[in-house]
C-alpha cells in the first residue's frame, strides 16, 4: 500500500483506507479489447455488459483479432445485443488498432493526456473511455476523471460540498484532487467503492 500514507493525510480518505483495506491495479494485456468492452457496456448494468461481452467472445471461440472483429456481419454484432452505433464503433478500435496500433509498448511512451488524444481520434471513444483505460488497463496512478458522476457524487457527499454552479463545483472538485497527486487512480477507487457502499460514520455531512 505505497499509496496510503500519502493519501492519508486527507482526513476523509483515511477513513476510506481504514474501512476498506488495500486496492490495487490489475494490467490488461490486451488493450483493444478493454476498449470494446468499455463501448459494449456504456449505459448498461454490469451484469448485462458481462452476458454481452460473453456472447461476443463466444462469437469467436475465445478473444478475436482485430482483422476478426472487422470481418463480422454488422447483422452478427447486433444480434448480441449491440446498437448500431456500438457496431460501428467497436469495428472503429479494432480498425485502429490495425491501422495505428495501441498496444502496451506503444501507449507506454506516451504521457497520459498523449494518449487521450492519441485514443479519442477513434469515433466511439471519448475521453472518460480513455481515462478508465488509463486506470483500469494502463495502471496509471495518477489519473482522475472529474467527468464521471460517480466521482461527483463522492466527492461532493464526502467533502459536503455545497450545490453551486456546475462549474464552480468541478473546479472545486478538481482542486481537492490534486492534494491526492501521484495517486489520485487509488483515490479513485476508494471513492467509488465508498459511493457503492455509503455512509461510512464521520463521513456524513454536518
Amino acid at each position: 500500500m505505497h499509496y496510503a500514507k500519502h493519501l492519508s493525510k486527507d482526513e476523509k480518505l483515511k477513513k476510506l483506507i481504514k474501512e476498506y483495506g488495500h486496492v490495487e491495479l490489475k494490467r490488461q494485456k490486451n488493450l483493444y479489447l478493454y476498449l470494446c468492452y468499455s463501448i459494449m457496456g456504456q449505459q448498461l448494468s454490469t451484469k448485462v455488459a458481462d452476458i454481452i461481452q460473453q456472447r461476443f467472445l463466444n462469437l469467436y471461440d475465445g478473444e478475436p483479432t482485430p482483422q476478426q472483429v472487422i470481418d463480422t456481419p454488422f447483422e452478427k454484432l447486433r444480434a448480441i445485443g449491440l446498437s448500431n452505433a456500438k457496431v460501428n464503433y467497436v469495428q472503429n478500435v479494432a480498425r485502429f488498432e490495425i491501422e495505428k496500433g495501441m498496444g502496451h509498448k506503444k501507449l507506454g511512451k506516451m504521457s497520459n493526456e498523449e494518449v487521450i488524444e492519441y485514443l479519442t481520434q477513434i469515433k466511439g471513444v471519448g475521453r472518460w473511455t480513455t481515462e478508465m483505460l488509463l486506470m483500469f488497463a494502463l495502471c496509471r496512478e495518477d489519473v482522475f476523471a472529474p467527468g464521471d458522476l460517480g466521482l461527483q457524487q463522492a466527492v461532493i457527499g464526502l467533502y459536503g460540498l455545497k450545490h453551486r454552479k456546475k462549474k464552480i463545483m468541478e473546479a472545486k472538485i478538481i482542486k481537492i484532487a490534486e492534494q491526492w497527486s501521484p495517486y489520485r487512480t487509488y483515490a479513485c477507487l476508494y471513492l467509488w467503492r465508498w459511493k457503492d457502499n455509503p455512509p461510512l460514520k464521520g463521513t456524513k455531512k454536518k
